[in-house]
C-alpha cells in the first residue's frame, strides 16, 4: 500500500485535492448546457466509485505487506468502522446534491465559497476535536479569516443579484449552500476516524481501515444513497419540471462521460486527501482540501463570467475574498509545522 510519509508531501497532496475538489464543478457547468444536474449527478457518482475501486486495487494493494492490502483490509475491518465510512458517504451525498443544486441556480463562484467555505470552518473544528494535530491558535486563526472571506463573497453575490432584481434566486442559492455546508462538514471525520495512520506497523490496528478501503466503503455509501437522494431531487427539483430516470438513458455517451470525468476528478482529490490525513492530521488535510472554495470561485469568476455586469463594489468584495482565503490557508498550513 502506498502512503504519505512526510508533512511537505502531505501538504502537496492537499493542494492537489484543492485543485480537484475546486474543479469538478466545471464538468457540471459543461454538461448543464444540455443536461439537467440531476442526470449529470448519476454519472458523477459512478465516477467516484470507479476511482475508489481502481485506486484500491492498485495503490492500495502494492507492497510486500499483504495485511495492509485493500482486499485483506476490507475483510478485517470492524463493523463499526465499515458503518462509519458508509455513513460518511451518505452524509456527503446529501450535502453534495445540495451543492450541485446550488451550482445550477447560483453558479460556482457562490455555491462553493458559501457552502464549502462553511464546511471548511465547521469541518476543521469537528476534525480537530476528533484528532488534535496542529497548532490550535494558527489553525483556528486561519479559520476565522476564512469566515470573513465567506461573508465577503455572500455580500458580493447579494449586490450582484440585487442589481438584477432576483432576490428569490439569492435566497434559494445561499440557503442551499448553507445547508450543504453544515452537512459537508461532518463526512470527512466519519471516514478519517476509521483509519489507522500508523503505516510503519506490521499490520493495521484491530478493526481499523486503510485510506483505500475506507474510501471504497465511503464511495459505496454515496452510490447506494444516491438511489434515494437523487430520486427525490428529480421528482422535487429546485428549478424546472420533475423528471424521471428514463431521461438518463436518453443521453449520449459523450454527455455521460463528462459526468464520470467529474466523479473521477473529485475521487482523485478525496483519495489523496485521505492518504495525506495520516501525516498532516484530519483537521489540516480537510481544511486545506476545502481550499477548493478559492479554486472554484476563480473558475466561476474568470472563466464562466458569473459576476459579469456586477457592481464594482461586488468585484472589490470578491478580490478581498481571494486575499483573505489565501491568508487563512497559509495559517492552516503553518499550523501543521
Amino acid at each position: 500500500m502506498y502512503y504519505c510519509d512526510n508533512y511537505t508531501l502531505a501538504v502537496a497532496f492537499c493542494v492537489v485535492t484543492m485543485l480537484c475538489w475546486g474543479s469538478w464543478g466545471n464538468t457540471q457547468k459543461l454538461a448543464g448546457k444540455t443536461w439537467r444536474y440531476e442526470l449529470f449527478y448519476w454519472d458523477y457518482v459512478i465516477g467516484v466509485l470507479l476511482f475508489a475501486i481502481v485506486s484500491g486495487l492498485t495503490a492500495g494493494s502494492c507492497g510486500a505487506n499483504s495485511e495492509w492490502g485493500f482486499i485483506a483490509n476490507l475483510k478485517t475491518a470492524s463493523l463499526a468502522n465499515l458503518g462509519s465510512a458508509f455513513l460518511g458517504g451518505i452524509v456527503f451525498n446529501a450535502a453534495n446534491i445540495l451543492l450541485a443544486a446550488a451550482i445550477s441556480i447560483a453558479g460556482m463562484s457562490v455555491a462553493f465559497p458559501v457552502g464549502i467555505g462553511l464546511a471548511l470552518v465547521l469541518g476543521v473544528v469537528y476534525n480537530y476535536y476528533l484528532n488534535q494535530k496542529g497548532d490550535p491558535v494558527l489553525l483556528f486563526g486561519g479559520v476565522a479569516i476564512i469566515v470573513v472571506a465567506i461573508l465577503c463573497n455572500a455580500f458580493a453575490y447579494r449586490l450582484k443579484v440585487s442589481g438584477g432584481g432576483k432576490s428569490a434566486k439569492l435566497a434559494k442559492g445561499i440557503a442551499l449552500s448553507v445547508v450543504c455546508g453544515v452537512l459537508m462538514a461532518f463526512f470527512f471525520g466519519l471516514v478519517a476516524r476509521t483509519m489507522d495512520d500508523n503505516f510503519a506497523a506490521a499490520a493495521p490496528a484491530a478493526g481499523k481501515m486503510t485510506p483505500y478501503s475506507a474510501f471504497f466503503i465511503f464511495a459505496l455509501g454515496i452510490f447506494v444513497s444516491n438511489f434515494v437522494f437523487n430520486a427525490i431531487a428529480m421528482r422535487h427539483p429546485v428549478a424546472g419540471d420533475p423528471i424521471t430516470e428514463r431521461e438518463y438513458f436518453k443521453g449520449g455517451f459523450p454527455i455521460h462521460l463528462v459526468g464520470v470525468l467529474g466523479g473521477l476528478i473529485w475521487g482523485l482529490g478525496n483519495g489523496i486527501n485521505l492518504v495525506a490525513a495520516g501525516k498532516a492530521g484530519p483537521a489540516i488535510s480537510y481544511g486545506l482540501g476545502q481550499g477548493a472554495t478559492l479554486v472554484s470561485a476563480l473558475w466561476g469568476i474568470l472563466v464562466w463570467k458569473e459576476f459579469r455586469g456586477a457592481p464594482k463594489a461586488a468585484k472589490k468584495l470578491n478580490f478581498a475574498m481571494f486575499v483573505l482565503f489565501l491568508a487563512g490557508l497559509a495559517l492552516i498550513i503553518k499550523a501543521g509545522n
